[in-house]
């Protein structure tokens, strides 16, 4: 069981590394770390961008279920 849930976290790390990589820039990054405004109005993810996002947010509450569920079986 734990070697099975090893596995799964290796491969759900993997995947929620490229679905960030995948995601588009949303600006330059040193202007958001000062606070500075592009000028432009934030618009809502249509389309491949909201899958991206979705996916993203599914992934990663896996990987911390996971994680924890790892964390808990070790700790028997």
């Amino acid at each position: 069981m734990y070697d099975i849930l090893t596995y799964a976290l290796i491969a759900i790390s993997v995947i929620l590394i490229i679905l960030v990589i995948m995601q588009p820039s949303k600006g330059n990054a040193a202007s958001l770390l000062t606070g500075a405004d592009d000028g432009q109005p934030k618009s809502k993810a249509r389309g491949f961008e909201a899958f991206l996002i979705r996916a993203t947010t599914v992934f990663g509450v896996l990987f911390f279920v996971l994680s924890l569920a790892l964390a808990y079986l070790s700790a028997q």
